[in-house]
């Protein structure tokens, strides 16, 4: 909203010092993850990287003057702490790769989100090591993209049995991956093959079946076309631009437009 040039409100404020008042109590907590794992509850690097995102967006407000009465250099520390701590307990040096949870020799493909996020820039080499890593360890023959390692009959990193079909948000995530460390021939191949799976109406599901060569799962998928729209749009900024800025995908600082304010009408 802010980034759109709409005024601040004043709700809206004091709910967010409460929320990032609540992650800096929380954020060294395990959970079960962005794809809500069962079993024990762990330390998962992308849980703790979202929990930087969040800092590091509240420190940025904070500087704007959209946030006031915030402890700024206790927020910037914060930022730094998270920071470090998963770049020290989440990143595997011997295969130079981040990993699913602290200790885990596992892979996920939400890390391909790093760059995106602006953990790390994505010519950073251990963000380049785990897009190696994930599209290596964690991709069907055509590229398409798997959560997370699934162990057949034996029960997996999520506490069940079974495999499971590529997740097409994730392939997608690939695509954005690949295009932001500079492997733009690769991401179009991949987005091309990707919307060679729509369906008639172009529609996509949730993951598609590598071995039976079908979609699966729940169809019409909202996210997979939320995917397949910004990995569009991507691929367009990235290949028009000569020099292209990437503040969009990366949460980097852009000019604002500035609005009018809106004043609420009382009743």
């Amino acid at each position: 909203a802010h980034r759109s040039g709409l005024a601040p409100c004043s709700d809206t404020a004091v709910l967010h010092q409460r929320l990032v008042g609540q992650l800096a109590r929380r954020w060294r907590e395990p959970d079960e993850g962005i794809w809500e794992v069962r079993g024990p509850r762990r330390h998962f690097v992308h849980s703790k990287i979202m929990a930087w995102v969040a800092v590091d967006r509240t420190v940025r407000l904070a500087r704007d003057g959209v946030l006031a009465g915030l402890d700024l250099p206790a927020l910037i520390s914060l930022r730094e702490t998270i920071h470090h701590e998963v770049c020290t307990h989440g990143y595997d040096p011997v295969r130079n790769t981040f990993t699913q949870s602290y200790g885990s020799q596992e892979l996920d493909a939400a890390l391909l989100l790093i760059p995106k996020t602006g953990f790390l820039p994505a010519d950073d080499p251990r963000v380049i090591g785990t897009v190696e890593a994930v599209q290596r360890e964690l991709s069907t023959p055509e590229g398409f993209v798997r959560r997370y390692p699934t162990a057949g009959d034996q029960q997996g990193v999520d506490g069940l049995p079974g495999d499971e079909g590529a997740f097409l948000l994730c392939s997608f995530w690939m695509v954005d991956a690949l295009a932001l460390t500079g492997r733009l021939a690769e991401a179009r191949v991949l987005f091309e093959r990707l919307l060679a799976l729509r369906s008639d109406l172009g529609l996509l599901a949730e993951e598609y079946d590598p071995v039976a060569g079908r979609q699966v799962g729940n169809f019409p998928q909202t996210y997979s076309q939320e995917g397949l729209v910004v990995s569009a749009y991507l691929l367009h900024r990235l290949s028009s631009a000569p020099a292209p800025s990437l503040e969009l995908v990366t949460g980097a600082e852009r000019p604002r437009p500035v609005l009018p304010q809106i004043v609420p009408q009382s009743a």
